[in-house]
């Protein structure tokens, strides 16, 4: 079976983020008051073959460990949305850095 799997890379916490400054110091000239702490990351969508969920999981885990964000200023969160047929089979997020879910 086919999951798709939704992987969203960020720096970690401490890392300086130049452009998630640069998009926070423009908000108020756009009328975007009291938002704060802005982090930019990457979302990368994958489709993965396999039997469950949970491998589907341990798979873009391995997938975004090894490619997808760099360990040292990185950390990765899994998502696996549902079946690639459309229905849903466990929505949910798995942040991989915390394992907290």
């Amino acid at each position: 079976m086919k999951y798709e799997v939704l992987v969203e890379v960020r720096l970690r916490p401490g890392i300086a983020d130049p452009q998630g400054a640069t998009i926070e110091r423009a908000l108020p000239a756009l009328g975007f008051d009291g938002v704060d702490a802005v982090r930019v990351g990457k979302a990368i969508r994958l489709s993965i073959e396999a039997p469950d969920e949970s491998t589907a999981r341990h798979r873009a885990t391995e997938v975004a460990d090894r490619l997808l964000a760099n360990p040292v200023i990185e950390e990765s969160g899994i998502s696996v949305l549902g079946s690639a047929s459309g229905a849903l089979s466990g929505t949910g997020t798995t942040d991989h850095a915390t394992g907290a879910r």
